[in-house]
């Protein structure tokens, strides 16, 4: 029976270095896989109240005016015309409206 020839050793060295990296290769794949973060949901975003809406909008262009310094009918009118001029959504001046209407008192 003949003997299989025998790899030089530089040989074996570089097949154990292949095998050594293609190894290491898919270890830090899983790993990377591993570490990816579950699906998680969306932040839901915080329903702001009409007096918060008020201070981050009306506050942009002008100073803050008090509730009490105009009637309900006024703030009415008044955050209708201003709905336009700052380009505010519906929802929004609603709420402001709403609250501008409870503070007001009359």
């Amino acid at each position: 029976m003949k003997h299989l020839p025998t790899f030089s050793k530089t040989l074996r060295l570089a097949l154990a270095a292949t095998v050594v990296i293609a190894a290491s290769s898919l270890v830090s794949a899983a790993r990377a896989d591993d570490a990816k973060p579950a699906a998680t949901k969306p932040p839901v975003a915080k329903k702001l109240t009409g007096a918060e809406l008020y201070a981050i909008n009306c506050n942009r262009c002008h100073q803050e005016r008090y509730p009490t310094e105009f009637t309900s009918a006024q703030w009415q009118t008044i955050m209708t015309h201003m709905r336009v001029r700052a380009n505010l959504p519906a929802k929004q001046v609603k709420a402001i409206v709403k609250y501008m209407k409870e503070e007001a008192g009359n």
